[in-house]
């Protein structure tokens, strides 16, 4: 599938609003044992501040596990990642201007999408008319099936939860966005206004953002790098101009299989 996201504009919020920027993150000799299986092992990694960085692989790859271990969810066997040169296993500042939806786990099932968004605003210091407002850029995602059904998030469609994450992740504004699969569960269309949001929060306010995905036409259509991992090792670093990369990652999977 070809991912055509310019022709979707007019589903586009604006993410005026917050002084631009992101933060840079930088890894050091992190590695991470189950037993004796490594399920990730990477000497050294920096994602610079603004960058829109894809991560893909087959399942297994750790992806997932580095994710987890950028946000401290996930004990570190060995070494450590600075987010803005804190640790993000010592400092809890990072926290204030991170957004990142992982999985189903990260929501709040006995809530209203109403109380989960004002949930999530209250942490971040979001007024109500702000927050009002920001849900309502959001709202040609949400296509009339989320706000205002009086539904507990347990209740809705995979595919309307994952909005619901992914909305609570961005509305924040943050300097870093981490989405895992972001485009799992959702219709070809919500697919594609969801990698132009991603991709507009990036440019407009400077955000840097790291995906991981198995869609590999719509990672490359907006990263500006992607690393391919396999067996916890990043074994591609690829800049990404234009899409340049997709051929190798083709190139690569078609080899694998």
């Amino acid at each position: 599938m070809e991912a055509t996201i310019t022709s979707q504009e007019q589903f586009t919020p604006s993410f005026e609003g917050r002084a631009g920027g992101g933060a840079t993150i930088s890894i050091s000799s992190l590695k991470k044992v189950y037993g004796e299986k490594i399920a990730l092992d990477i000497e050294e990694l920096k994602i610079q501040s603004g960058e829109l960085v894809g991560l893909v692989g087959n399942n297994g790859a750790g992806k997932t596990t580095l994710l987890r271990l950028i946000l401290d969810l996930i004990e570190a066997t060995d070494g450590h990642v600075l987010s803005d040169d804190q640790d993000v296993a010592k400092s809890e500042l990072w926290k204030h201007y991170t957004g990142s939806f992982i999985d189903g786990r990260f929501l709040i099932d006995f809530y209203t999408p109403e109380e989960y968004f004002t949930f999530i605003a209250r942490l971040y210091g979001i007024s109500d008319e702000t927050l009002h407002e920001r849900l309502e850029t959001f709202r040609p995602l949400m296509h009339d099936e989320i706000l205002g059904t009086k539904k507990y998030l347990r209740d809705f469609s995979e595919g309307n939860r994952q909005k619901i994450g992914i909305i609570g992740a961005m509305m924040i504004r943050p300097k870093v966005l981490l989405l895992d699969e972001p485009f799992n569960y959702l219709d070809p269309s919500s697919q594609i206004v969801v990698a132009r949001m991603i991709a507009d929060m990036n440019r407009e306010l400077g955000t840097t953002v790291v995906i991981s995905s198995h869609n590999l036409s719509f990672v490359s259509d907006i990263s500006s790098r992607i690393l391919l991992l396999e067996r916890g090792h990043i074994i591609k670093n690829l800049p990404n101009n234009e899409g340049s990369a997709i051929k190798e990652l083709n190139d690569y999977f078609n080899a694998e299989t």
